[in-house]
């Protein structure tokens, strides 16, 4: 009776343990696993760049009543002339062609100093930042460069001359725009007289005379203007100074030049720049030419202190990793306990690691990135932990599981907040796991194939 060959069916059952037991099978299987709780981190992220679509969508939505970033540019004083040119035609006839011509001054001196109040927009859930702003400009310019045009005084229209001040959105002018000049006030008007300078801005006209080409004629203005979280700054002078004031902890000093002193407090910030003329790349005075000003922008930008749509990002950059992981400690239970795990075990930690995303993404849109990731970490490895103990059969195995996960959890959270030293500190962690799994797999005799005793 012993001599009998296997029968068909115990022969199969017995290949099918082996191919149960067999190291590869297990290694290729927890690969195709992977690659299948990877699919709903993929619909995470898609879901991620939708949330944050909706949330600009918004922001220009609130832009459209409100007003959107600001850009200071002026006072620029301009004065009209004739260039006459005189030409001889085929017949030794002369003609005589007048054409307009304008004569661009910028401030020998401006000094602009401003108080921002920041303000929080809701529409929907997303809020969204923008100012109230009080400014205050004042210097002179310095009229004596006219002589150097060479001009005649009779081709000099000196009673046309004004001050254009450039503004990016107009909407945001919330009080008449009244100018001190020379002992005088002087009211904007809408829109720019010339296409030379600026798109969009007002003007004002200013009076002047061949007689004040030997005097700094002085300016002074105040503008309430209202934004969205940008406010920034030509430095049209020939000596540029601007200090602002704001109830506001997390600013961004953007643009072509840093301030030469800030103050920034958990509440608020003080900053100053000073700029010179020769730090620009456009000149003092010009005539008849367009310069662009926006490469010497600089200003503030009223940074969001809490962007958890970015963080969520973040996070979710790290999935494959985690779950990577989190795999791997399954197998080496495996291995060290002989206990098998099923693959539709391995398929549903994979995607309950994958359904902490959306927790995160859902709950840190209500109450916050740092909030959302405690309450989603701890329903997720509360879950997971629960549901291994229910196939591990060990407290001792399920502790560790959980304690494992935590973690994880944790190390993922530093690095998120850890910008600047984010690439060492996971270069160091895919170390010390790469060397973690050296460790455990030193033993595994790939020969037989088998789970072997640890």
């Amino acid at each position: 009776m012993s001599d009998l060959p296997p029968k068909p069916e115990a022969e199969f059952t017995l290949n099918f343990k082996k191919i149960r037991h067999s190291v590869t099978f297990k290694l290729f299987s927890m690969l195709f696993l992977l690659l299948l709780a990877m699919i709903p981190v993929a619909f995470v992220q898609a879901l991620v760049n939708e949330r944050q679509g909706l949330q600009r969508e918004a922001e220009r939505e609130v832009n459209q009543k409100w007003a959107d970033q600001q850009t200071l540019q002026g006072p620029v004083l301009t004065v009209p002339y004739d260039q006459i040119t005189v030409s001889t035609e085929e017949k030794g006839k002369k003609k005589t062609v007048k054409t307009r011509r304008f004569m661009h001054i910028l401030p020998a001196k401006l000094k602009l100093t401003g108080n921002l109040e920041p303000q929080k927009l809701h529409r929907g859930i997303y809020d969204i930042v923008v100012y109230r702003s009080d400014l205050h400009l004042q210097g002179h310019f310095d009229t004596t460069l006219l002589k150097s045009m060479s001009i005649p005084d009779a081709n000099i229209h000196w009673s046309q001359a004004f001050v254009s001040l450039g503004l990016s959105d107009l909407r945001g002018i919330e009080a008449s725009i009244v100018m001190q000049w020379a002992g005088t006030n002087k009211v904007f008007d809408p829109g720019t007289v010339t296409d030379h300078l600026f798109e969009k801005g007002v003007h004002v006209p200013v009076t002047l005379a061949a007689s004040t080409l030997s005097k700094n004629v002085p300016f002074a203005l105040s503008l309430k203007l209202k934004g969205n979280q940008r406010l920034y700054f030509a430095p049209v002078g020939k000596e540029t100074e601007v200090e602002l004031k704001a109830p506001w902890g997390s600013p961004s000093f953007d643009g072509a030049f840093l301030p030469t002193e800030r103050t920034v407090t958990e509440t608020d910030f003080t900053a100053r720049w000073k700029v010179l003329h020769l730090n620009r790349n456009y000149p003092q005075f010009w005539e008849n030419t367009q310069y662009k000003f926006d490469e010497s922008y600089f200003g503030v930008y009223l940074i969001e202190p809490v962007d958890h749509y970015h963080k969520v990002e973040r996070s979710v950059k790290y999935a494959l990793f985690f779950i990577g992981l989190t795999f791997l400690t399954f197998f080496f239970v495996e291995v060290i306990t002989r206990r098998l795990v099923h693959p539709l075990q391995y398929l549903l930690v994979g995607f309950a690691l994958s359904v902490f995303y959306t927790l995160l993404l859902s709950i840190s849109e209500q109450i916050g990135f740092d909030k959302a990731y405690g309450i989603a970490a701890v329903m997720t490895v509360g879950l997971i932990t629960a549901y291994a103990a229910g196939f591990l059969k060990s407290r001792r195995l399920t502790l560790a599981m959980g304690s494992i996960l935590t973690t994880l959890y944790a190390f993922i959270y530093v690095i998120i907040y850890q910008q600047d030293y984010a690439l060492l500190m996971g270069s160091l962690g895919l170390f010390l796991v790469l060397a973690l799994v050296m460790f455990f797999s030193r033993k595994l005799d790939l020969g037989n194939d088998e789970l072997p005793d640890v």
